[in-house]
């Protein structure tokens, strides 16, 4: 179902939503603390499953977890994440719901994980030009050093390939394809 553009593999498909993901988010700069703290959150939901099932549950998330009110999220107590264990909209690993409002009071904590994770690059998306998709890491020392950081300060669910995909996503680091027409 080509539509005649080129993209990067990955995002040269037929399922709808991966494609427009591609497209108009995935390497695009991002510094809104709530949708950063979103693709943190749904990055580490994502670890050992794929990105298309974390997108169809993303709207499950929004709701969830309050339209990624921070602040909100921080106060969440035990009754709180029993309920969202619960939900079959999003992804119940105990460990994974709870990191949220763990990393939500260091977010809080940090005044700012635009500026946090901005300052690494300087304010500058990182752009790679890989000709395959092959060569893209799975993670770099920028996001070892970023989620050892991160560690420190409290976060959970931070382990240095989800961050590099957070910095992906967030288009701190563009890796879209050489010859890809949305990097």
């Amino acid at each position: 179902m080509s539509d005649g553009k080129t993209r990067c593999p990955w995002g040269d498909c037929d399922d709808a939503l991966l494609r427009d993901y591609h497209d108009t988010q995935w390497g695009k700069p991002c510094r809104d603390e709530r949708t950063l703290f979103e693709m943190l959150t749904l990055e580490g939901a994502q670890a050992g499953l794929s990105w298309v099932t974390i997108l169809r549950k993303r709207e499950n998330y929004r709701v969830a977890f309050d339209h990624w009110d921070i602040a909100k999220i921080s106060s969440y107590g035990e009754d709180k994440i029993k309920e969202l264990l619960t939900n079959p909209g999003i992804v119940r690993n105990a460990l994974k719901v709870r990191s949220v409002p763990i990393n939500a009071r260091a977010t809080l904590e940090l005044g700012s994980l635009s500026d946090f994770v901005w300052d690494y690059v300087k304010g500058k998306p990182i752009v790679n030009r890989r000709k395959r998709q092959e060569d893209m890491p799975a993670k770099t020392e920028l996001s070892d050093r970023i989620s050892r950081d991160m560690k420190k300060l409290g976060f959970k669910f931070v382990g240095s390939t989800i961050v590099y995909s957070f910095l992906q996503a967030i288009g701190a680091v563009n890796d879209h394809v050489s010859g890809c027409e949305f990097g």
